[in-house]
């Protein structure tokens, strides 16, 4: 077991490394211009010099607009999931609607936020959310629906009230739905916000950085806030599918090893 978890460790990590040598023998060796491709050693280099930049956007980007409007945009969805589910006439009426939102394109949105949020990170978190809300919403009534009939029955056998059935029955019945969700929105979380700052954005920001450094050329440093992102991203949606873990352990997913 413990030399299955190293391996599923090692064959990831050794294949990026071996990808990060093929990268700087490619650069070094076909005189590729900085401007075009820097090599990682140059990248390290501008990470290593700009830490505290890298920090301040990462702390702009990440933190206020991509996790805090991930977290209201989820809290929304499942809530609205719960509530929709009662009612036919917002199952019927609301969903298309929904499904029309979902599909307005970030540019479009993008740039109303920032007029109606101002240029801080909180025009960004709306962006999130409403990037999030939908995913949520559809995946959460989903998993409400994954219960079968036989199960709502035993319920109303024990005389269990509407909120006792949702509480104990639908909604941990719901949480693969839900944490799929939840993976899902992780990644269009950490987009949002990026694509969001090239709208409005004080002087700070991943978003802000990479579009002001692709104008003076600095594309290492462009590269550092895309290596910066992705590590973000990963780490997110690794704590969300451990937190799946603990939470979903007694679902078929979840038994490896069988």
């Amino acid at each position: 077991m413990i030399i299955d978890r190293a391996l599923r460790v090692f064959y990831p990590l050794g294949f990026g490394i071996l990808v990060l040598i093929l990268w700087e023998i490619s650069v070094h060796a076909f005189n590729i211009p900085p401007a075009i491709l820097p090599a990682p050693t140059d990248i390290s280099e501008a990470m290593a010099n700009s830490t505290s930049t890298l920090f301040a956007d990462w702390l702009q980007t990440v933190v206020k607009g991509a996790l805090t409007g991930m977290i209201m945009g989820a809290l929304a969805g499942v809530a609205a999931a719960i509530a929709i589910d009662r009612s036919d006439f917002l199952k019927k009426g609301l969903l298309p609607v929904a499904n029309f939102v979902a599909a307005l394109p970030i540019v479009g949105v993008a740039p109303i936020m920032v007029m109606w949020f101002g240029f801080d990170w909180h025009s960004k978190a709306a962006v999130v959310v409403v990037m999030v809300f939908f995913p949520m919403l559809v995946n959460t009534l989903a998993g409400l629906q994954a219960t079968d009939r036989m199960q709502r029955d035993l319920m109303r056998t024990y005389s269990a009230s509407h909120g006792q059935t949702l509480a104990k029955l639908r909604l941990p019945a719901a949480l693969p739905f839900i944490f799929n969700g939840l993976k899902i929105c992780s990644t269009l979380a950490l987009i949002g916000a990026i694509v969001a700052e090239y709208f409005g954005s004080p002087t700070q920001g991943m978003g802000f950085r990479i579009s002001t450094e692709v104008g003076r050329l600095g594309i290492d440093m462009v590269w550092a806030e895309i290596a910066v992102a992705a590590v973000s991203g990963t780490v997110l949606y690794g704590i969300v599918a451990l937190i799946e873990r603990r939470m979903t352990f007694w679902h078929p997913s979840q038994r490896t090893g069988r």
